[in-house]
């Protein structure tokens, strides 16, 4: 299986556009080392020809853009996109399919709850349909599924309490993580970018896999509360954080997988600052912090 990390931030982006805390300020003027990141969004595939998008970021045009993997070869219009499948309905994940309206299909991979949100909610879907046939299939937790050749995944539930903007209430499905095996290796990856308590039913789901691709939004719970840049801690948004009692950190570092790789890191997480002690923190706990471009053989 080959994956490719298309966008490795959270929603916003980094440098996020109207924001000056720190991390923003030194990418922009270049005082620390740091790099900048487009919006969440992975793509996998089992034979290098035919790919796979896990969400689809605003940022989803410039991250095909600079994959030549997913380049058209020679004919004036081709796909190489077998599907999309979607962990939620959150715009920084979702708003990505408008942009794929000129593939003359899409093939969308989404819970019902997500499908709902995204037709009645956001109306996003409805849109999209407008332009190019939509074929929705839908995501059952619990099941396996063949997608590519040579690629099967399985969807699990990721409970949450976060609040929904849309009216679907707290019904199963509402986030999702997943988790790819390449048929002919046996090697998985999980792909787990919005998770907010590792349950012993989450981390189980983790068991034998080879890849692990987690939720790093936040460093600590009250990041953007002490900046003044929000309101509400982690894991009141959903997320949760990698450092203290019971953060991701903790719980993951001893798990025997190959390479646990933080994605979806907010513009305000100390981590994208490659210098800072809570960077070498995640790097002595034997994690990485995912940047654009980064290319994973399984």
């Amino acid at each position: 299986m080959e994956v490719r990390i298309l966008g490795s931030a959270a929603g916003g982006g980094f440098p996020q556009w109207n924001c000056a805390c720190p991390q923003c300020r030194a990418v922009r003027d270049g005082s620390r080392p740091a790099r900048a990141r487009t919006q969440s969004s992975v793509a996998v595939s089992a034979d290098g020809r035919r790919w796979c998008l896990l969400n689809a970021s605003p940022d989803v045009a410039a991250q095909l853009g600079a994959f030549p993997a997913l380049h058209p070869s020679g004919r004036t219009r081709e796909v190489r996109l077998e599907a999309v499948l979607l962990t939620d309905a959150e715009l920084d994940h979702t708003l990505g399919l408008l942009l794929l309206r000129e593939g003359r299909g899409l093939v969308v991979h989404a819970t019902e709850a997500t499908r709902d949100t995204l037709y009645d909610g956001t109306a996003l879907l409805r849109a999209l349909e407008a332009y190019c046939p939509v074929s929705w299939r839908p995501v059952v937790p619990g099941a396996d599924v063949s997608l590519a050749e040579g690629l099967t995944y399985r969807a699990f539930d990721v409970p949450t309490t976060k609040r929904d903007r849309f009216g679907t209430g707290t019904r199963r499905g509402r986030v999702v993580g997943y988790r790819l095996t390449d048929r002919s290796s046996g090697r998985s990856l999980v792909h787990l970018p919005v998770v907010e308590e590792l349950t012993a039913a989450v981390l189980g789901e983790l068991d034998g896999c080879s890849c692990l691709l987690v939720d790093g939004t936040c460093w600590c719970d009250e990041e953007l509360v002490r900046l003044g840049a929000g309101g509400r801690t982690a894991r009141e948004m959903g997320h949760l954080p990698m450092s203290g009692p019971g953060g991701s950190l903790e719980r993951l570092a001893a798990l025997p997988i190959e390479r646990k790789v933080y994605v979806h890191l907010n513009n305000t997480n100390p981590v994208l600052i490659e210098d800072t002690p809570e960077r070498r923190e995640v790097e002595q706990h034997g994690m990485e912090v995912a940047v654009d471009g980064m290319e994973l053989q399984l």
